[in-house]
């Protein structure tokens, strides 16, 4: 761990500030209203300190300028006894800041994934010997070590994330700055990268600065500091600030699950103090069910799901196999016989770990990815004597076969829209009304300009955007979650019949959350027939989706209602993925024979609970 030699005069190490803002003041050149606004706070050396707040509350910003990417407007900002506001102080506080992305593609630099994390180091005139050892560490330390000689360019979006990890904890900083970096990993490598977060705090001492909409990982902290419109309005430990849940619902924030859940438990007459943990709720159950005289409950076991349904724009997936780079010493066997139906009217999600093959099978939902016999220079092989003709992969997606090279794939992907994982990579022309017409109007050569302006405008209302507000502007210059918005604003505005979003609430605050998904399912109600959702967030796929496949390695593990797959509690978490926290809570209410089938819904939960302790009796 590297170490900064400190004046004679430095006060005791566990009293030495590593971080300091002094009404600080930050605008971007565009906006009038400060991004940063007199913001004072401290953190202290070895200090773990989560920041949360609403999309657009500054809490990036915050982050830049605390390592020196951005130079604040007025105030004073001081990293490891370094003033920022002198330049030549600048490069010297980022030999112990390091700073991990929301998106990696911002942090990747090199062809080979060693070579990317070697960067820092060397940079840094690490020797040789010692970055050896460092990148070493540091892969083990996200779990990508067998991903050491391969190129960033072909890994998933949570490969590449836990990349850009390594690479930071690469060069040892004194101060680690999450910028949420998180947000587009697999439950498990979440955890893993949580884990290494919390073990260089505790056990190197290093301070930890971590902007997150997770909750759970907002709990972790010594301290949270809670930031709306630029200014910080709440700090204390976590506890303290998510049981005010009034005053985060005044700050556009929501709160968290379980609070909801103990509060309608509340509601219902079972008094549950305020949790933060499945288990303490669990046992706050159960505690209550003993008072009672209710010593074993089983509530009614929801019925099966009742089979595969079909419509006029059913989805039929067989035998699809896929190889990123065939024949090349970066092979990689992304999909393995997947074999698939999604029926015609669904809410369907698709959950897997990190590098499972999810991004590339929704890719090929619209032919981004091609079936072989699709393209127009494919030919079958000639077969030998005796010899077996291969297995071809099959794919319809309603009408359309897309194993035929005289499929219309033009008018199949105004038919079946995508949004892509980071919505940014969407977005290209010179204004927002621009980019969102783009689609409508190479699909639809005959319409009007005074029509394209009312579908560009209606589209853009139905994601809550202004269209006065935001139409000229470059969507480069909007937030995170406006760019995600005008994303799916350029999808819907051709009004596909099937829309596929990869991720489209990952990165967006609790509420930003909730009002993606209410705009998919009223989207869903109105006209389009059928969603499709990837999602690393399993509460999200069992508040929304009708069903659910797991793809791991390659293939189908399991497709099934939500409340069919998420009691496969311990098979979800060993593929490297979690199950809602009501199927956590389900599983620890096990343990004092209190067994709640449900849906694993917050609502569901709680009603299932409250009409067991309204049947007033024991049962075996």
């Amino acid at each position: 761990m590297s170490q900064l030699q400190t004046a004679e005069n430095t006060p005791p190490q566990e009293d030495f500030t590593a971080l300091s803002f002094n009404n600080v003041k930050y605008s971007y050149a565009d906006n009038q209203s400060p991004a940063v606004n007199g913001v004072t706070f401290s953190v202290k050396k070895g200090e773990f300190v989560s920041v949360i707040g609403h999309n657009g509350s500054g809490k990036s910003t915050l982050a830049r300028l605390a390592c020196g990417l951005l130079e604040a407007d007025e105030g004073e900002i001081n990293v490891l006894g370094l003033d920022l506001s002198d330049r030549k102080n600048i490069f010297e506080a980022r030999r112990h800041t390091g700073i991990v992305f929301q998106n990696p593609d911002n942090q990747m630099v090199a062809s080979i994934v060693e070579d990317d994390i070697a960067f820092g180091p060397e940079n840094l005139g690490v020797e040789r010997e010692e970055i050896g050892r460092r990148i070493e560490w540091a892969l083990d330390a996200v779990g990508m070590t067998q991903f050491r000689h391969s190129t960033p360019t072909r890994l998933s979006g949570g490969q590449k994330q836990r990349i850009a990890v390594a690479g930071v904890l690469a060069i040892r900083p004194d101060i680690l700055i999450l910028d949420e970096s998180t947000a587009m990993l697999d439950p498990r490598g979440r955890r893993e990268v949580i884990e290494v977060v919390r073990r260089l705090n505790k056990e190197d001492g290093m301070t930890i600065l971590l902007i997150t909409h997770f909750m759970e990982e907002a709990l972790l902290a010594d301290r949270t500091i809670v930031m709306n419109r630029g200014e910080i309005v709440m700090q204390g430990e976590p506890q303290k600030i998510f049981e005010n849940g009034e005053a985060l619902l005044t700050y556009n924030l929501t709160l968290p699950e379980i609070t909801q859940i103990a509060d309608r438990l509340r509601s219902g007459g079972i008094d549950t103090p305020p949790c933060l943990h499945p288990e303490e709720l669990a046992r706050s159950i159960a505690q209550c069910a003993s008072d009672r005289g209710l010593t074993s409950l089983t509530s009614p076991r929801l019925s099966a799901d009742s089979g595969e349904k079909r419509g006029a724009w059913d989805i039929d997936i067989k035998n699809l196999i896929y190889t990123y780079s065939a024949k090349s010493p970066f092979s990689a066997r992304a999909l393995d016989g997947v074999n698939l139906h999604i029926g015609d009217g669904e809410f369907f999600g698709i959950i897997g770990h990190t590098g499972s093959g999810k991004s590339t099978l929704i890719q090929h939902l619209n032919a981004l990815i091609k079936l072989p016999q699709a393209n127009k220079k494919y030919k079958p092989k000639k077969l030998k004597k005796g010899q077996t003709p291969p297995t071809m992969p099959e794919l319809t997606v309603g009408d359309y076969n897309l194993a035929d090279k005289k499929c219309n794939f033009l008018s199949l992907r105004a038919d079946v829209g995508m949004v892509f994982q980071y919505p940014e990579y969407q977005l290209f022309a010179e204004s927002v009304f621009e980019d969102v017409a783009f689609g409508l109007k190479n699909f639809f050569k005959d319409l009007s300009e005074d029509e394209v302006k009312e579908r560009v405008n209606s589209a853009l209302a139905a994601v809550g955007l202004d269209p006065a507000e935001v139409g000229d502007k470059s969507p480069f210059d909007l937030s995170g979650g406006q760019k995600r918005r005008v994303a799916i604003a350029g999808v819907i505005v051709t009004r596909p019949k099937i829309l596929v979003l990869d991720e489209p609430a990952a990165g967006l605050d609790p509420l930003g959350k909730k009002e993606i998904m209410e705009l998919l399912h009223k989207l869903h109600a109105e006209w389009c027939r059928t969603v499709i959702i990837v999602s690393h967030d399993m509460d999200e796929i069992a508040c929304n989706c009708t069903r659910a496949c797991v793809v791991s390695d390659g293939k189908i593990f399991d497709c099934a209602a939500p409340h069919e797959l998420f009691a496969r509690y311990d098979e979800l978490i060993s593929l490297g993925l979690d199950v809602p926290l009501t199927a956590k809570i389900c599983r620890e209410l096990k343990k004092y024979c209190i067994d709640i089938d449900c849906d694993f819904t917050p609502e569901s939960f709680a009603d299932a609970v409250i009409c067991l302790f309204e049947g007033g009796e024991s049962r075996a």
